[in-house]
């Protein structure tokens, strides 16, 4: 089995105002090992885009452990965490002006990244930059501008960009989100290419349940907690390539924590009509069954 590349253990980011504080992840859990392709999915404000900006070295977590690639980012100085987003992680953003420059045609904006790495030079990097603008199918666009390129065109070459300096882990968020059904599905399918092909960890975060008919694992988050997974079953673990779409071919888990607690989905409770904090438990038939308090029982229970 491959080793876990990134280990996230009762993690917390707090954000604070002069006014008010911000509780953005709740003590997650969550490990991703090296070379899988896996999704985030959550509603806005779940927190899976601060966990992705956490794993980025964007921004500092507030209390618990996170480790990448074998370093614990709450203990990188500021020296470190640059040369840490520099050799480590890859970004592609939903708002394309984040990834590219307007005044620098896409062959540019590739070899940018590579000018604040030692190493190759001049010609070298020249050629890299057009080896990975092949890659993603944009070699024919290399000396296009910004404002010459389609959304789908720019996303691809900000993938192009994010691969400059070889990570190890490629994070994308909503990379689909400003582009139509079929340029998605394309950029989805390169993603699997490059996981597939050059063994690159990647981490997809999104609000689009329709996802996990692209990946292996899907993790959803719910109020900065990990709150349930979707794995791949054994099956179909050996057909993932030739299927392509697998919209059946996930078995689905609640995820407990350390201290055995468990988030049970607010539809679920209110089909048996829990309002309150209590519910009934028990174990019947090797099953723990949920249900609600007598007074106000519904209809039925829960298997969890």
């Amino acid at each position: 089995m491959s080793e876990n590349i990134i280990v996230c253990e009762n993690l917390v980011k707090i954000y604070k105002t002069k006014d008010l504080e911000v509780l953005a992840l709740q003590g997650l859990e969550l490990n991703i090992e090296a070379g899988e392709l896996m999704a985030i999915i959550g509603n806005s404000g779940s927190g899976k885009s601060t966990f992705l900006n956490m794993v980025g070295g964007l921004d500092r977590p507030s209390a618990g452990k996170l480790t990448v690639d074998g370093r614990d980012l709450f203990k990188l100085n500021e020296k470190e965490l640059v040369e840490y987003k520099r050799d480590t992680v890859g970004f592609v953003w939903q708002n394309n002006a984040r990834n590219l420059l307007p005044y620098l045609s896409a062959w540019q904006n590739v070899q940018l990244p590579m000018r604040f790495t030692k190493g190759e030079r001049g010609r070298k990097k020249k050629e890299k930059a057009l080896e990975l603008l092949e890659m993603v199918g944009m070699a024919h666009k290399k000396n296009s501008r910004l404002n010459q390129l389609s959304g789908g065109e720019q996303q691809r070459i900000a993938i192009a960009i994010a691969l400059a300096n070889g990570p190890k882990i490629l994070l994308a968020d909503e990379p689909t989100g400003s582009v139509d059904t079929k340029t998605g599905n394309y950029i989805l399918d390169m993603f699997r290419d490059l996981n597939k092909n050059l063994g690159l960890t990647i981490v997809i975060v999104t609000h689009d349940r329709m996802l996990s008919k692209k990946v292996s694992r899907v993790v959803a988050i719910r109020d900065g907690k990990t709150s349930s997974e979707m794995i791949v079953k054994q099956s179909y673990a050996d057909r993932l390539d030739s299927i392509g779409v697998f919209e059946e071919a996930h078995d689905e888990y609640a995820v407990l924590d350390k201290a055995g607690r468990v988030q049970i989905p607010r539809e679920f409770l209110d089909s048996l009509g829990i309002q309150g904090n209590k519910v009934r438990m028990e174990i019947e038939d090797g099953k723990v069954i949920i249900s609600a308090p007598k007074e106000k029982a519904g209809a039925g229970g829960i298997d969890s």
